[in-house]
């Protein structure tokens, strides 16, 4: 039970930000690598850290300013 409540606390917010981005069809690709990016970065802060809320919004930042730039060439 254990290993199936690990999964889902790691899997459901990767879900959630596939979710939002794809419904922002109004969003530049730059935003949308952003917003990745953040997701991304929470996960893996949150991962890293043991899901401490400092290694989670530090890794949303660090996540989302890595997508914003890799965004930016996107046309």
């Amino acid at each position: 039970m254990n290993s199936t409540l690990s999964r889902i606390t790691f899997l459901a917010p990767i879900a959630a930000v596939i979710v939002a981005v794809g419904g922002c069809s109004s969003m530049s690709e730059r935003d949308k690598s952003t917003a990745a990016g953040a997701g991304v970065g929470a996960v893996g802060g949150a991962v890293l850290t043991g899901g401490s809320a400092v290694g989670t919004v530090g890794g949303a930042a660090v996540g989302g300013v890595i997508g914003n730039q890799v965004g930016k060439d996107k046309k």
